[in-house]
């Protein structure tokens, strides 16, 4: 496969000759304001929507934040044929296909095999944080033949890792056969608002590698680690981090707009 690192938490993986494009979002530098507070954008995409080429699916973790879904990347939706999010998020956005946790769909890949995509736990923050930042999702994608890919989306949760790779190695994921993730894009980058009193929002740099240890030996791609003034851990923190912890080797940092194969 290969994924092409956009910008925060936005990703095009090509994968069983079809593109899926993560949280879209595509505005340039700006401010937000918003409810409470304002969300500051400090970088743009490092491609534009029309250099990505035709979109077969979008992985969207959820559509309430402005840094997992813009204006451009809402406007993006309805040209791709497939849009799958979270079931709130379903209600909200005309088009969008709702995934429960753990429940499935199939993907037709040109080579007449099927792309099967779950949805996952997620948890936006601290336990007891969804009526603050809402309802979550990540995703996994499995198919014969193809590496197993873990999208995490906007998860602050190790446990929920735990739990995954407990359940794919017990092949009690409905539809999914027994294994272990063989890529894992985390989104990291310990995003924190005032609104949960500074708790990390998505995985720190700590957290990421405990969530690497569980996902031995998979090779950990990290996002949504810059490009954002509420992100208080970037690229140069986290590798540090992994350094550290003799994890180096697994890590594999992204290049904005430079295809990466894994």
């Amino acid at each position: 496969m290969k994924l092409t690192h956009i910008g925060g938490p936005t990703a095009l993986l090509s994968i069983g000759g079809l593109s899926l494009l993560t949280d879209p979002a595509f505005d340039q530098p700006r401010e937000y304001h918003l409810p409470g507070r304002v969300m500051t954008k400090l970088t743009g995409p490092a491609l534009e929507i029309a250099e990505l080429g035709p979109i077969d699916a979008v992985l969207l973790s959820h559509d309430q934040h402005k840094d997992n879904l813009d204006e451009s990347g809402r406007e993006l939706l309805a040209s791709v044929p497939k849009v799958l999010s979270t079931t709130a998020a379903a209600e909200r956005i005309p088009g969008v296909q709702g995934l429960e946790n753990w429940a499935s769909v199939e993907l037709p890949r040109p080579d007449g095999g099927v792309l099967t995509v779950t949805g996952l736990p997620a948890r936006h923050g601290p336990e007891g944080c969804e009526p603050v930042t809402g309802i979550v999702t990540g995703f996994l994608l499995t198919g014969d033949d193809l590496p197993t890919v873990y999208v995490s989306g906007d998860n602050a949760s190790v446990d929920l890792v735990d739990d995954l790779v407990a359940r794919l190695a017990a092949g009690t994921i409905p539809g999914v056969k027994a294994g272990s993730v063989d890529v894992a894009v985390l989104f990291a980058g310990a995003a924190r608002t005032p609104l949960l009193d500074g708790a990390p929002l998505t995985l720190t740099s700590e957290a990421a590698v405990e969530a690497a240890r569980l996902l031995t030996p998979a090779v950990i791609v990290p996002v949504h680690t810059e490009g954002w003034a509420h992100f208080s851990e970037g690229p140069a923190h986290l590798a540090k981090t992994f350094t550290t912890a003799n994890l180096a080797t697994r890590l594999h940092l992204p290049v904005a707009g430079v295809a990466m194969e894994l």
